[in-house]
């Protein structure tokens, strides 16, 4: 509802003083304001919520929902019926909004569009790609934007300190793997990714009885050893592993 508001010298021929409408008291000075069919003081006189003086700002006041209030605030609290910006369902012209530039939120929409979080009073928030972000989360994105200006080193402390968090977790796992290594041939492997040969069998009892199919794959590593044609490295590695994998 809009009203008018109009200021009038008092009447200092003996008449009956003015009630305020604000404070209850008589007006005793030059002028007093007159508004919703009452009587004001001018210091009397304000906004619901930004308690500035509506007589100063303006001919004209709105009320709503029991408040006073000056044009700014009426817009920005009592917003036209639109659409609300996080979750797009409509915003009757009767509900209270938050406005946020040319975007118009439910009071329970009108939190971080990343982590959720519910602004309370004098928390900063920013309005970053159309989407409303606190604080933490646009800072975390203005450091990935500079990380991509200008790489590592000069990244920000911040990064630095996800860095190492990252490289911690990287270490416990890259440690187990290590551990498993350790177990075998320290971790060199040259069979290209595939999983290593079972161990060789223990060694055959003496005797004419011993299976023949060891006795061949004895022989075949002797011969292995003795091939020319071999780069001497690989003998140190996987050489009576590949021989007791063919006996197998």
């Amino acid at each position: 509802m809009t009203m008018d508001v109009s200021k009038n010298e008092t009447n200092k021929n003996g008449s009956v003083q003015q009630e305020c409408a604000g404070c209850g008291k008589p007006i005793t000075e030059r002028y007093l304001l007159k508004a919703l069919d009452m009587f004001w003081h001018e210091d009397c006189l304000k906004c619901s919520c930004c308690d500035c003086r509506l007589g100063e700002v303006g001919s004209t006041l709105y009320t709503k929902a029991n408040l006073i209030l000056c044009k700014r605030d009426y817009l920005r609290l009592f917003g036209n019926t639109g659409y609300c910006a996080a979750c797009s369902k409509v915003i009757p012209a009767f509900e209270m909004v938050m406005r946020a530039r040319a975007n118009v939120y439910h009071l329970e929409c009108f939190a971080c569009q990343q982590c959720n979080h519910r602004f309370c009073v004098g928390d900063r928030f920013y309005l970053c790609e159309n989407k409303i972000l606190c604080e933490y989360d646009y800072e975390e994105r203005l450091v990935f934007a500079n990380m991509a200006l200008h790489p590592p080193p000069t990244a920000t402390l911040a990064h630095i300190k996800r860095q190492v968090t990252h490289l911690q977790a990287h270490q416990h796992t890259v440690g187990s793997t290590t551990l498993r290594q350790s177990n075998g041939d320290s971790g060199h492997n040259h069979n290209n990714g595939y999983p290593p040969p079972p161990p060789p069998p223990p060694p055959p009892p003496p005797g004419p009885s011993a299976p023949q199919s060891v006795t061949s794959a004895t022989a075949a590593a002797t011969n292995i050893n003795h091939n020319p044609n071999l780069n001497p490295m690989n003998n140190l590695n996987g050489i009576n592993a590949q021989a007791s994998y063919e006996t197998k």
